[in-house]
């Protein structure tokens, strides 16, 4: 009895051990490529997104491991949950603007999905008020509802609308002057806006999302966004959009690291999901963004659940500050 109860206590302390491996290996390389900031090739930018449930697989390679008294398997485990409680951490620092408050200015961003969720977005609009709306995914019907819906509540508009996902709108209760959008291979017009006098740029994002084997256009447009970003000068920004990417890809933490700061993550959202919306919000990414130029302070920032779409739209209450002196 004593030999069959030892060969069976190996045998399930083998099991644990072929278990938890494989578990510990697959989060370790994720892990070792956002300590790197890098986001390396596919699958980790799609891993990458949803960083923070990497826990569910480290804590069960650390239970697998203490089953199996594999102690080099529970140190490791043990080190992989640390590090993943740092970086589970908000990225950017909170700050203040130092001038005096100009306006209060309302934004919403909303992916619309192919232009499905258009009615709902017109009836969040009417109901929330933004001063600003940057609509994705807006194909023709979706821009035929905007116009009959919004149009007089919103006179000032600059729109690139295109079939399927390329579609983009901005709507604006300001005065609007056109600027040179980002290129991207979905549109990402921009504006100038004039708010009690003050020029701001306004740029919508939506670069192409990290499809498997497929995540050079992502990195690239990405990358465009920082430089209009980081080559803004002092002109205030409003960058807002659905990215397709959270804090934890590098490529998104390079635009933050221009000076930007992200509404979701100053107004107490920073891991609130917005994608998908079928799981989110108790599992998701946060994708949809409104970043700012420190000209901005928030106030307050809340997601908002729209029917026909898989994003949540992403509702950020700001004031523009003056310059100091």
């Amino acid at each position: 009895m004593t030999d069959r109860g030892n060969q069976n206590g190996r045998r399930r302390h083998g099991a644990g051990w072929w278990l938890a491996a494989p578990l510990l290996l697959a989060v370790t390389v994720v892990v070792a490529c956002r300590a790197a900031d890098t986001d390396a090739l596919t699958p980790v930018p799609q891993f990458l997104a949803f960083l923070p449930w990497l826990l569910v697989p480290t804590v069960a390679g650390l239970l697998l491991a203490l089953l199996a008294r594999w102690w080099t398997g529970l140190v490791w485990a043990v080190a992989l949950l640390g590090l993943l409680a740092w970086f589970i951490e908000p990225y950017g620092k909170s700050r203040r603007p130092d001038g005096p408050p100009l306006a209060s200015v309302r934004v919403l961003t909303s992916n619309v999905e192919f232009g499905h969720a258009a009615g709902a977005l017109a009836a969040a609009v009417r109901r929330e008020r933004p001063d600003l709306v940057f609509v994705q995914e807006c194909e023709q019907t979706c821009d035929a509802v905007l116009r009959r819906e919004l149009g007089r509540a919103y006179p000032h508009r600059v729109a690139d609308v295109a079939a399927g996902s390329h579609g983009s709108v901005l709507l604006s209760r300001f005065p609007l002057t056109p600027a040179e959008g980002v290129d991207g291979t979905m549109a990402m017009p921009g504006a100038v806006a004039d708010v009690r006098g003050r020029p701001v740029r306004l740029q919508l994002a939506h670069p192409m999302p990290p499809l498997p084997g497929r995540t050079g256009p992502w990195h690239r447009e990405l990358g465009r966004l920082r430089d209009l970003a980081a080559g803004r000068g002092r002109t205030p920004l409003v960058l807002a959009g659905d990215f397709n990417a959270s804090q934890d890809h590098a490529a998104f933490r390079r635009i933050l690291d221009t000076g930007l700061g992200d509404a979701a993550r100053l107004g107490g959202h920073d891991r609130t999901p917005s994608w998908p919306v079928r799981t989110a919000p108790p599992f998701g990414a946060q994708i949809d963004h409104v970043l700012l130029s420190r000209d901005f302070s928030v106030r307050a920032a809340r997601f908002l659940d729209l029917p026909g779409t898989d994003h949540r739209a992403l509702l950020a209450d700001l004031t523009l500050h003056g310059r100091p002196g």
